[in-house]
C-alpha cells in the first residue's frame, strides 16, 4: 500500500513537472529517489542534486538553442582552426579576439584579405564561441542582408525588423564585396549597421581593401561614413596571405592518396 502511494505521488510530481516545463525533474526524478535512498542522502542534497541536473539541461539546451537561431552555414569552432596557417597578423590579435572582451564592449572586428584565408571560419568560430558563452548572435551574408532589408520596407515591417536586428549582442555579416548593390541597399545597410556602431558588436568579413569599397557602395559620401562608423575603437584584422582553404585541401587530398595506397 506504501508503494502504490509512493508510486502515486512519484506520478504526480512528474506531471506537474511536465506541466511547469521541468524537464530534467521529469527524465531523473526517479533515478534521483533511488540514488538518494541507496546512499542515505538527505532531502537538501537530493534536492539539490535534482536543481543542478535541471540547471544543467537548461544551460545545454539555452546554447544549443542560441546556435541555431543565428543560422550558421556550418559548424566551424575556434578548435578546430590550425592557427600556424592564418595570416600573422590574425595570429596576433587571436587570443585578444577569443576572450570575447570586444562583444562585451560593443566593438567591431573587421576581417579583410583576399579569399580562402580563413575569414569565415574565424568569424564563424567567435559567433559559437560568443553563443556558448550566452551571448545573442546572428550569422548573415552581406547580400541576404540587404534583401531582407529590402523586403522588410516593402512589407512596411523595416522597423521592427531594425529593432530586432540592433538587439542582438553579435552580427557577423559575411562577404562584403562579393556583390555591389544600389543605392537603395548601401543606405539601408549604411543605417542598420549605424544603429549598433559604439553599443553591439559587429564582425565584417570583406575580400576588397578600404580604397575599394566605392565599388560597393557606389557613393563615396555613404562609403567614407560606413568606413568611419565600422572601424572607429575597432579591431582591424589583415588576413592577406596563403590560401588556408588550398592547405586544407592539400591536405585532405594526401590523405586520400594515403587511404588508396593502403587497399
Amino acid at each position: 500500500m506504501k508503494e502504490d502511494k509512493n508510486n502515486e505521488i512519484i506520478e504526480k510530481i512528474i506531471s506537474y513537472a511536465s506541466k511547469i516545463h521541468l524537464p530534467a525533474i521529469r527524465r531523473y526524478l526517479v533515478e534521483e529517489l533511488n540514488e538518494a535512498r541507496g546512499s542515505n542522502l538527505s532531502f537538501e542534497k537530493f534536492l539539490l542534486n535534482l536543481l543542478e541536473k535541471e540547471y544543467d539541461m537548461r544551460e545545454s539546451n539555452g546554447v544549443l538553442n542560441r546556435i541555431r537561431i543565428a543560422g550558421f552555414p556550418c559548424k566551424k569552432y575556434m578548435e578546430d582552426l590550425k592557427t600556424e596557417c592564418l595570416p600573422v597578423d590574425c595570429q596576433n590579435k587571436l587570443k585578444i579576439l577569443t576572450s570575447l572582451d570586444f562583444v562585451k564592449n560593443g566593438q567591431n572586428v573587421i576581417l579583410y584579405g583576399n579569399p580562402g584565408t580563413g575569414k569565415s571560419h574565424v568569424a564563424t568560430g567567435l559567433g559559437i564561441k560568443a553563443a556558448i558563452a550566452g551571448y545573442r548572435v546572428l550569422f548573415t551574408t552581406v547580400p541576404i542582408l540587404i534583401n531582407q532589408l529590402k523586403e522588410a520596407r516593402g512589407a512596411s515591417v523595416l522597423r521592427a525588423f531594425e529593432i530586432r536586428f540592433e538587439k542582438y549582442d553579435l552580427v557577423i555579416a559575411d562577404e562584403l564585396g562579393y556583390i555591389s548593390f544600389d543605392k537603395e541597399g548601401s543606405e539601408l545597410l549604411f543605417t542598420n549597421l549605424s544603429l549598433r556602431a559604439g553599443r553591439k558588436s559587429t564582425i565584417i568579413t570583406t575580400n576588397l581593401s578600404f580604397e575599394r569599397w566605392d565599388e560597393i557602395f557606389l557613393d563615396p559620401v555613404i562609403t567614407a561614413a560606413m568606413i568611419d562608423r565600422l572601424t572607429h575603437k575597432s579591431y582591424m584584422v589583415n588576413m592577406n596571405g596563403p590560401s588556408y582553404r588550398m592547405k586544407e585541401t592539400k591536405e585532405w587530398l594526401k590523405k586520400e592518396e594515403k587511404k588508396e595506397g593502403e587497399i
